[in-house]
């Protein structure tokens, strides 16, 4: 009994890490395309060069972490409605 409780806690746990790791990845991803639109050569010296390509990849994982938290996070919320009826 207690230990079919712990694999069901488990198997949870690791699906919803699994959904997480995705939906920042896919995040990160929209986010990265999202920036190419960026003209950030009004901003930086040299876009085109390793400090630019390494701003523009900083900005994606930040703009796609933040957004992917949001997801993640209606994602729980939903999953917590059921509970309400």
């Amino acid at each position: 009994m207690v230990n079919d409780l712990a694999n069901q806690v488990n198997q949870t746990l690791s699906t919803n890490s699994l959904i997480s790791m995705v939906v920042s990845l896919l995040c990160i991803a929209i986010s990265w395309w999202a920036l190419q639109n960026l003209k950030l050569d009004l901003v930086i010296r040299q876009p085109k060069g390793a400090q630019g390509r390494l701003l523009h990849l900083l900005l994606a994982i930040i703009l796609g972490h933040a957004v992917a938290g949001f997801v993640i996070d209606y994602l729980s919320w939903t999953q917590m409605l059921k509970n309400l009826f």
